[in-house]
């Protein structure tokens, strides 16, 4: 039996709406699982794309951090620099404390505008560092989940950091454990990605039944 849930945990931030915190180490394959998921019908938020938005040039947490971390940090473009960012704030805790102080809360109230206009049976939510706290008030959290191994090989070649540099960003994260004590849903992701559609479909419909549910509900 599927438990359907208590829509309370929605609390106000998605009024009537189905949604599904969708998080993974580095590397995990987050964006590839979504990516299924949108051509399923989901709607999609992702909050990295957000963030890109938010540190483009004009974007709106552009002058917070060039008041926090200095001019140094900000390309002629008026972009943040993301190299310089990426290498300063995952090697000393406080500064990518500082970051995040500045973009989650933009970061949380676009999310939360995105999902009264987006158009779907069920949304979800991309979220690459989210700790299971309850402060997001997801339905339910999917894990995409693989070795460290394997995100570090896959980030190499996608991005071409080292491999110190990558397990810096790994330890900064969320644990795989902590990941998985707090995780809903898993979909392993250390093998053939095509082997996980069977999977993603299997969840998909499972999203579906607990969204009608709870539109239901609120008739």
């Amino acid at each position: 039996m599927i438990k359907v849930v208590n829509k309370s945990k929605l609390h106000h931030l998605y009024p009537d709406r189905f949604v599904v915190g969708l998080t993974g180490g580095i590397g995990s394959g987050k964006t590839r699982v979504a990516r299924v998921f949108a051509e399923l019908g989901a709607g999609i938020i992702d909050t990295d794309a957000i963030a890109h938005q938010l540190t483009a040039p004009g974007g709106g947490a552009i002058a917070a951090i060039r008041s926090c971390f200095g001019d140094e940090f900000i390309t002629d473009q008026g972009a943040m620099d993301r190299t310089r960012m990426r290498e300063c704030v995952f090697s000393d805790r406080q500064k990518k404390h500082s970051l995040e102080s500045i973009l989650h809360p933009m970061i949380r109230e676009e999310v939360v505008n995105l999902a009264s206009r987006l158009a779907g049976p069920y949304l979800i939510c991309v979220v690459p560092l989210l700790s299971g706290g309850d402060d997001w008030k997801f339905s339910r959290i999917l894990v995409v989940d693989c070795d460290e191994d394997n995100q570090i090989q896959r980030v190499m070649k996608r991005d071409g950091l080292s491999k110190e540099l990558i397990q810096s960003i790994i330890r900064q994260q969320p644990s795989r454990e902590q990941r998985l004590a707090f995780a809903t849903d898993v979909i392993q992701n250390s093998a053939d990605f095509d082997s996980l559609h069977p999977e993603i479909e299997r969840l998909h419909k499972i999203y579906l039944q607990l969204s009608s549910a709870i539109q239901t509900d609120y008739l």
